[in-house]
């Protein structure tokens, strides 16, 4: 049997995680298994059935995906989808790895040289998306860090630094007027 490739997938602690399954024709069977062990399946005609850690918070659709609700650290592992179409068996792999939940970002601000600076922190084990908001502005900034000109400050404005990861994201916000001297 040819297992066609074997995918790291990551999913953050306590967010519904489902494995990125694409398959382009008419599934007639499924078995997820985890090390091993079935944890789903589902057969034409029928609604899907669990096994289990994964009994009363896993969802099998159609199409072949698995989603798990509010993911565990001991979710992780290797996984197999064997699936049947009209013709024959075929076979995904993934590796799931569980990362702990996102942190709080913290704000830091400084007024230096003719500018606001504002810093988003946040340590995590893989790099995140970081997103700077202000409230007076529609745009958003897609940067770690985040510089306005003091003349263009608008002391009433706040400031939120979002960040994300997977599925999730985490915000904090401060108000400008904190930051200047």
């Amino acid at each position: 049997i040819a297992h066609i490739y074997c995918k790291e997938v990551i999913g953050l602690a306590g967010e519904n995680f489902t494995f990125p399954v694409q398959i382009d024709k008419k599934i007639m069977e499924t078995v997820w298994k985890k090390s091993k062990n079935k944890v789903a399946e589902w057969e034409e005609q029928s609604i899907p059935t669990y096994f289990g850690p994964l009994r009363n918070r896993s969802v099998l659709l159609e199409d072949g995906s698995l989603t798990i609700v509010n993911l565990q650290k001991d979710d992780a592992g290797p996984y197999e989808l064997q699936y049947r179409d009209s013709v024959e068996d075929h076979y995904l792999d993934f590796v799931l790895v569980v990362l702990d939940s996102l942190p709080e970002p913290k704000i830091s601000c400084n007024a230096s040289d003719g500018e606001l600076v504002l810093n988003c922190i946040a340590y995590f084990q893989r790099s995140l998306n970081y997103v700077w908001k202000l409230s007076n502005d529609p745009h958003s900034h897609p940067n770690q860090v985040l510089s306005i000109p003091l003349k263009n400050v608008d002391t009433t404005a706040n400031a939120t630094c979002t960040i994300k990861f997977s599925q999730t994201e985490r915000s904090s916000e401060i108000s400008l007027i904190q930051c200047l001297p």
